[in-house]
């Protein structure tokens, strides 16, 4: 609406003035051909001008502004051998549209050599010093107030596209956290349940009580992840890290990998706490899917105010895999990625890589604020698990 009704007042201000020009022909006692050619000339005119004001409407004039400029001139001077002191209306549009069309320094110097030439041409039209003063005025007003509406209007349709590319980006933003949130919850929650069914499969025959246990692990999981997914949606999303090392811990124990925890009980700040347990989820999933460990390390701590956290295993299957990255930054897949965005969006940073000893160590590292009150402290400390 902004735009449609901002361009419409300038058009509104435009014609006006040209009605105003056209009275004055009107009036000079000019016969039907001359007002018809005058006609001719002053449409002509208004098509330049028009073409300088809204250069989006006329998109083949625009490419050519400083000839449609030079013509503007041509048609706002010369006609005054025909119509005389009747066409002192028009060089307020070519003041105009000098300023439209030019850089900044040289549109201020046409502008004004523009005004003056009005000046010059009034005595030869007839009139008079005492008219000087208010044909310059009227020549300036109309320059600046169709300059300025044009202006005016051209700046209100960047402003509305800009705002629609901002409710673009808003959207794409939301569907990325929407993708981010959906794969580093789900993706842990999918791949403990698929675990735990086949362990599960296994152990029905030969240990029903132990097959009993990790199916009721699995209705757990899969509540937790129907929590997850209503939480993504709802655009909150607040994990614990001491909760996560429960579900990595019997997620491991469950697929027979050696695990030591040793994990801070320092309480933590929730986006802390967050990305933490983001981190160590993601990196959970990626050790069951892309390596053969044997054995893993599960460390987080809060030194200097910086929380760690550090995750290695010794089932590196492929120095080049997807989700080994140098030790120089992290160029994985898509959980990498978003671990990534996530750190650095509270301003820490992930790092991965292959150590001198051959295991894959996955680090992030993020500053620690002192939490608000009623902050949970986490409720574990070292374990070993077998």
């Amino acid at each position: 609406m902004a735009p449609r009704v901002a361009g419409t007042i300038t058009v509104v201000v435009i014609l006006c003035f040209f009605a105003v020009a056209l009275t004055y022909a009107i009036g000079g006692g000019f016969g039907g051909a001359e007002l018809a050619l005058c006609g001719v000339l002053m449409l002509m005119l208004l098509f330049l001008q028009l073409s300088h004001s809204f250069p989006d409407w006329i998109p083949a004039a625009a490419r050519h502004r400083r000839w449609t400029l030079a013509l503007q001139a041509v048609l706002t001077f010369a006609p005054f051998t025909l119509f005389g002191a009747a066409w002192l209306g028009m060089p307020g549009f070519l003041a105009a549209s000098s300023l439209l069309v030019l850089r900044a320094a040289l549109s201020w110097t046409v502008f004004a050599v523009v005004i003056v030439a009005t000046g010059v041409v009034q005595f030869a039209v007839g009139y008079g010093v005492s008219q000087l003063a208010y044909n310059t005025i009227a020549t300036v007003l109309t320059g600046l107030v169709v300059h300025g509406l044009s202006r005016l209007s051209g700046l209100i349709r960047e402003v509305q596209a800009a705002r629609e590319e901002l409710i673009r980006l808003a959207v794409t933003q939301e569907r990325l956290r929407f993708a981010r949130d959906l794969h580093d919850l789900l993706g842990f929650s999918l791949s403990t349940i698929t675990l735990k069914c086949e362990l599960a499969h296994r152990l029905v025959r030969v240990a029903p009580e132990r097959a009993e246990m990790e199916i009721t692990e699995i209705v757990q999981t899969a509540r937790q992840a129907l929590t997850d997914v209503r939480s993504v949606a709802s655009s909150y999303v607040q994990m614990s890290l001491s909760r996560e090392v429960g579900s990595a811990a019997s997620l491991l124990r469950a697929v027979g990998i050696r695990t030591d925890i040793r994990v801070t009980d320092e309480p933590l700040e929730s986006s802390v706490d967050t990305v933490l347990a983001t981190v160590l989820r993601e990196g959970v999933t990626n050790l069951l899917r892309h390596s053969k460990a044997q054995n893993c390390v599960i460390e987080a701590r809060v030194d200097d105010g910086t929380a760690r956290l550090r995750i290695a295993n010794d089932g590196l299957r492929d120095r080049d895999s997807a989700h080994c990255p140098d030790s120089e930054g992290v160029t994985g897949g898509v959980g990498l990625r978003s671990l990534t965005i996530r750190a650095e969006a509270v301003g820490g940073r992930l790092t991965s890589g292959v150590r001198d000893d051959g295991w894959f160590e996955l680090t992030v590292e993020l500053p620690a604020p002192a939490p608000g009150p009623g902050a949970e402290s986490p409720d574990h400390a070292v374990a070993d698990t077998p």
